[in-house]
């Protein structure tokens, strides 16, 4: 099979878990609920449409939110935020007016009704979990980038300034100057990284959201040449450093990136293969990360089983206070595992 035909598979794999009923939400692997692990794989379908304009892709894609809408949404919080972004694309594909109320309140509550930390960080509230006064890594891909896209999308300067914000003040706190690499998360409370974990997803969110986002700043009539060389800076560190950290018989990159006695884990490998490959592309980094890059993608298709499951992806991870929190994450399916990896396949050439 070619790259779009595996994309596809491992696609139909997870539209086919869109049916049976409200879902468990503990259950990642599945369609029928709206938290983080769907908006990231309804934001890769976009990705996929985009790519590809195929009409069933967008019709799945307008069925899912159909389905929640009509069933109601969740409370909302950092996580729950996700699948807005997707919305958003949505929108400005579609120009349906019915996703416009929903979208603009939506942001509205992330300006006003989102608690923040000291110096007016995202907390990231989750559905189980206040995490007060915590800054986390994911809050960049699930929450930031829907709140900039859709300032694009409705020509908002406050939603889109906002967001450049909470780029800056998470490359404050979560970007280390010694390596390069992203911790999982800060806390204004006794001013810690927790375990001081270098979490390879959590890295990836960062590998995978400032690529897109700093391809958005091009779009913006209000764009800081001195906030896009900033955000690219840190961001072109980590990549080099993760190029370094790469499995070189595999292509794939350990759960805790700079431990070897931690598991290859492979929804990150997919985002990070995406951030390379996507960063070569555009001219954002050097040719010398092409090789790196194509031997993450072959990496990663070679964990896609024939049924189109993506294996060996660890299952949600909260904060950890010490490294062997991480080691010991299980691994099973998930509905993330399954949108990186067909975003990642966006950028296979």
């Amino acid at each position: 099979m070619n790259y779009q035909e595996i994309a596809q598979l491992v696609m139909s794999r997870l539209v086919a878990t869109t049916a049976g009923g409200a879902g468990n939400p503990e259950d990642h692997m599945n369609l029928s609920t709206w938290e983080w692990p769907q908006g990231v794989a309804v934001y890769a379908m976009m990705k996929i449409y985009q790519a590809t304009r195929d009409e069933k892709t967008l019709k799945d894609i307008k069925d899912w939110y159909a389905l929640h809408l009509e069933r109601g949404l969740p409370v909302r919080n950092i996580n729950t935020t996700a699948p807005m972004l997707g919305m958003t694309m949505l929108y400005e594909e579609t120009k349906d007016e019915r996703y416009l109320p929903l979208i603009r309140d939506w942001a509205e509550w992330v300006m006003t009704g989102l608690p923040r930390t000291e110096e007016g960080g995202f907390q990231h509230i989750t559905t189980h979990d206040i995490n007060e006064g915590q800054l986390w890594d994911d809050t960049l891909f699930m929450t930031v980038l829907f709140l900039y896209r859709a300032g694009l999308a409705l020509d908002v300067k406050e939603w889109r300034e906002e967001a450049k914000y909470q780029f800056l003040l998470h490359i404050k706190y979560l970007h280390s100057q010694k390596t390069g690499l992203w911790f999982h998360g800060f806390c204004f409370e006794g001013r810690h990284h927790f375990g001081e974990a270098f979490w390879a997803r959590g890295n990836s969110w960062y590998t995978v959201g400032a690529v897109d986002f700093v391809e958005w700043l091009n779009e913006d009539p209000d764009t800081n040449d001195c906030v896009k060389r900033f955000i690219l800076g840190s961001w072109k560190e980590q990549c080099l450093k993760l190029v370094e950290l790469q499995d070189k018989e595999t292509g794939l990159w350990h759960t805790l990136l700079d431990h070897e006695d931690s598991y290859l884990e492979t929804s990150a490998s997919a985002a990070i293969a995406y951030g390379l490959l996507k960063g070569v592309r555009l001219g954002l980094l050097d040719e010398s990360c092409r090789e790196s890059a194509q031997k993450a993608l072959d990496g990663v298709v070679a964990q896609v089983a024939e049924d189109g499951t993506v294996l060996n992806v660890s299952y949600g991870t909260p904060m950890g206070w010490d490294l062997d929190f991480y080691r010991n994450i299980p691994i099973e399916p998930t509905a993330y595992g399954q949108g990186l990896a067909f975003l990642m396949l966006t950028e296979a050439r």
